[in-house]
């Protein structure tokens, strides 16, 4: 294969310089085993110094490069064009490009952590008044995206790079503020806090919302607002300027609640274990706005997060009776007309894969909320439907070998069948090794004639 014409390589250079940074990355895995003598070593070369480039100034712009992504309908969040990013970098090496080459000179060297942050504040500095003066093209151009976006987006984006030095040492101390509430912690968040507002007096929510951006879950910036405001009433916070942190929130545990909701049987596995960390997910939200704001179950913020604490849970809960449901559809037992009689299993079919699956799925489900049930407010109906469950999967099993042992079984094959769909709900329902011991049951009824194993059952 020959290698790129000039023409060609400076067509891949503009395309990969578009490109969003994920594409990049997955770029530079793709090409990572490439020869740098062969027809694509020159695009391997490219990508990683783009790469490279793309890393220097997420560094230096740190302060709202996780702010320049899409927009959501749903969010108050403060987000800028993706492509202002790189219309501003690209700037700031035309005008500062200086400072960029010592920057990536004191990276590659490892120099003390204060020279890379004085020359990383020295060019959000200069970006701001960039995008206030607009004599530059690439900061004309950013300014004039971001006011497309929304009104008066250019100022806004100059407001937000003129708190950059403070987020920037906020967002170095974010995991001891998250982690360990009180002391210290709280303390260096609300100096941190005066910093920005001393700035700007409306400088509290911007700065707020630059440090959320920084966060892998955005809406635990309510722990660093309620360290500085000393956990706040639903009413104060409710009033003030920074309400729109916990309505944000709110409204995502709403639409999380409608999501799960919709959990069918038939969805799948994958679909069931999704909502079960969707679940997680809402526990650990709901629990944030107990601790970080002072709610009134009677009224307000407070009310409305009771009813959410209440419809998780009549949600979850639905969900495991229709997993008892979906289980006793799996393994069908009928129904004696005499009431001395237990009941048997069905075994003049073989199983069916619908209901299997759907038995699985909801089964899944149940099994990723162990760790979430006693917070979300569940843990009894789940422990319920663990005890049911395994009661119905003993018996089945019980009395599936029974039959086989006593060649009383009308079909050996669906019996064989069932039990190994036993099986794996068991192992769904009890973990550990309990889908494995009703295999070994099973086979020690159809091979009698083999050596016996410890059976170490039922599991109770």
């Amino acid at each position: 294969m020959t290698a790129l014409t000039e023409r060609q390589i400076q067509i891949v250079r503009t395309l990969v310089e578009s490109a969003p940074d994920k594409v990049v990355g997955s770029l530079r895995q793709a090409l990572a085993d490439t020869s740098p003598e062969s027809a694509l070593g020159g695009v391997r070369q490219l990508v990683e110094a783009e790469a490279a480039d793309r890393t220097l100034r997420n560094l230096a712009l740190l302060p709202i490069a996780p702010m320049c992504v899409a927009a959501s309908e749903d969010s108050q969040a403060i987000t800028f064009p993706p492509r202002v990013l790189n219309l501003i970098w690209r700037a700031l090496r035309e005008t500062h490009g200086h400072i960029i080459e010592q920057l990536r000179a004191d990276v590659d060297d490892d120099s003390p952590p204060h020279n890379i942050i004085a020359a990383s504040d020295q060019l959000v500095a200069a970006a701001a008044a960039g995008v206030r003066a607009r004599e530059i093209a690439g900061f004309r151009t950013a300014a004039e995206v971001c006011d497309a976006a929304r009104p008066d987006g250019a100022d806004l984006l100059a407001d937000c790079l003129d708190l950059g030095a403070i987020v920037r040492r906020a967002a170095q101390r974010l995991p001891e503020w998250l982690a360990h509430a009180g002391g210290e912690t709280t303390a260096g968040a609300r100096l941190a806090y005066r910093d920005a507002v001393a700035i700007a007096d409306d400088a509290g929510p911007r700065f707020f919302h630059m440090l959320a951006a920084q966060m892998p879950q955005p809406w635990m910036v309510l722990r660093v607002i309620s360290a500085v405001m000393d956990k706040p009433t639903e009413r104060y916070l409710a009033d003030s300027e920074l309400a729109g942190f916990g309505e944000d929130l709110m409204a995502d545990i709403d639409r999380a609640l409608g999501a799960i909701a919709t959990l069918k049987a038939d969805d799948g596995v994958q679909a069931a274990r999704a909502a079960a960390q969707g679940v997680d997910l809402l526990v650990q939200q709901l629990m944030e706005m107990e601790t970080s704001v002072d709610l009134q179950r009677e009224h307000g913020w407070g009310l409305r997060v009771h009813k959410q604490r209440a419809g998780l849970a009549s949600v979850v809960e639905g969900r495991l009776r229709d997993a008892e449901k979906a289980v006793h559809e799996a393994l069908p037992m009928n129904t004696p007309r005499q009431r001395a009689r237990r009941p048997m299993p069905v075994l003049s079919d073989p199983p069916q894969d619908r209901l299997t699956a759907r038995a699985m799925t909801l089964l899944s489900f149940n099994e990723q909320l162990h760790a979430t049930a006693n917070y979300g407010g569940f843990s009894a109906a789940r422990n319920k439907l663990m005890e049911s469950l395994g009661e119905h999967i003993d018996q089945y099993v019980d009395e599936t070998i029974d039959q086989i042992r006593t060649g009383e079984v009308e079909n050996i094959e669906h019996a064989e069948a069932f039990l190994g769909v036993a099986a794996r709900l068991n192992q769904l329902l009890r973990g550990g090794k309990a889908g494995e011991l009703v295999r070994r049951r099973t086979q020690a009824a159809l091979h009698p004639e083999q050596p016996g194993r410890n059976e170490e059952w039922p599991l109770r």
